[in-house]
């Protein structure tokens, strides 16, 4: 079991160190993490990564390795190392499930614990979710824009190897039909797809060659990219090849919209009118969105889904905002006060407010009150207790919940034009 424990900034352990010394380590707290607002544009963003998450946490244990290393570099001090050896989380997290819709301010998760046990979380916790929500919130206005087409994940070459795993499943979630990536699809399950690339086409000595060759080892039903030279000679020399039977051509470069309507009326003309077209090339939800009325069945996305420009960050942040003053005394908020920064002390439980099946609200209210009367749910579950998992859906069960979700937002909150947040969130005074 490869140890994650190192997967943490400098500044979580020498804040462990000096709790340790001064008593304050076995103050029970809690954090929240939460995004202070939405990347630029977005009405809504969609958890993921979750289901990592807490395979993470179980592999957040100081073996020898680790301690050896944090003691040869005097990074803390001996009784620090001794601390770490026998560390295990076994505190308390509540979550958003995986997939759920969130907004500016949502409690996304919440750790109980020791300031010690729940402090050295921070890192790891915002890594896996602020990568695998930005996916997975950029993935869902792919799918909104793409109309009921499937979409395929195509973006391992664009990012780094184990980022590009963790994308195909962020994307699966916010409902992506499949990936190129293998791993994905060993890990998770996940359908994976590929035929050739302009390589394999460039290799033999003509196109002809190419495709008979295609045909020939992955039968008629395959799939053959026709844009590797002129799009439609190729049109024409991929039917030749693979009959009218062609499961489908992909383009992957030209005036997208243009050549897919000549495409499809030159398909049926030879009568293939079975076989599908598959769309690729940088395409993002806008792109997406202008091939709306074009005769495409399915896309492949991959640079803009897995990048900075089509995922920016989530931005969320892990703050404490309740803690114990004395063993065993009740949790007092705490807050940063002033600046952009600004916290919202105290421990807080979310419940979206719905009306004929349709979210019209956000509420923020203290734990342990009652929850809003009227139709609604929470929007919170037990996922960790006493440091054991204790909600762990599938990943079907995960998109579910997501296409769910979704189906609850009002239509506006769906468009890709800049707006205000899908739903107001109000926070109700205990």
């Amino acid at each position: 079991m490869t140890s994650t424990a190192l997967l943490t900034d400098h500044y979580e352990l020498t804040m462990l160190d000096a709790a340790l010394r001064d008593g304050t380590a076995t103050r029970e707290c809690v954090f929240e993490t939460f995004a202070r607002r939405l990347p630029e544009g977005r009405r809504y963003g969609v958890v993921a990564g979750l289901g990592r998450l807490l395979e993470a946490l179980e592999r957040f244990r100081f073996g020898d390795a680790e301690l050896g290393y944090l003691d040869d570099h005097h990074l803390v001090s001996p009784t620090t190392v001794a601390w770490l050896a026998t560390y295990r989380f076994r505190g308390e997290v509540d979550a958003y499930r995986e997939g759920e819709l969130y907004l500016p301010g949502s409690p996304v998760l919440s750790v109980r614990g020791t300031f010690a046990e729940a402090v050295l979380l921070e890192t790891l916790v915002l890594s896996v979710l602020n990568h695998d929500t930005a996916i997975a919130s950029a993935a869902a206005r792919m799918v909104w824009a793409a109309d009921g087409r499937p979409l395929m994940e195509f973006g391992s070459r664009r990012t780094h190897e184990d980022a590009a795993v963790a994308a195909a499943r962020a994307a699966y979630v916010a409902g992506f039909a499949g990936t190129s990536n293998l791993e994905a699809g060993r890990r998770y399950g996940i359908p994976t797809l590929g035929t050739s690339a302009h390589a394999f086409t460039l290799l033999h000595d003509d196109e002809d060659a190419a495709f008979r060759s295609q045909v020939a080892a992955h039968g008629a039903g395959t799939t053959l990219l026709v844009d590797t030279y002129d799009t439609f000679d190729g049109l024409d020399r991929a039917v030749a090849a693979g009959g009218t039977g062609l499961g489908a051509i992909r383009i992957d470069s030209g005036d997208l919209a243009a050549d897919t309507h000549r495409a499809r009326t030159m398909l049926d003309a030879r009568g293939a009118t079975d076989t599908r077209i598959v769309l690729s090339g940088d395409l993002d939800e806008y792109g997406l969105l202008r091939l709306r009325d074009v005769p495409a069945d399915s896309y492949g996305l991959g640079t803009r889904l897995v990048t900075g420009s089509g995922a920016p960050t989530a931005s969320m942040v892990y703050k404490l905002v309740a803690r114990a003053t004395s063993p065993g005394g009740p949790l007092v908020p705490v807050a940063k006060s002033g600046g952009a920064k600004a916290t919202v002390g105290g421990r807080k439980a979310a419940w979206r407010r719905t009306i004929e099946g349709t979210a019209v609200t956000e509420v923020l209210r203290h734990w342990g009150d009652p929850p809003p009367v009227g139709e609604g749910r929470d929007l919170q579950v037990a996922v960790i207790r006493d440091g054991e998992v204790a909600e762990a859906p599938t990943l079907d069960e995960v998109r579910a919940h997501h296409a769910m979700a979704l189906a609850e937002l009002p239509a506006s909150a769906l468009l890709l034009e800049p707006g205000e947040p899908a739903i107001p969130t109000r926070h109700e005074p205990s």
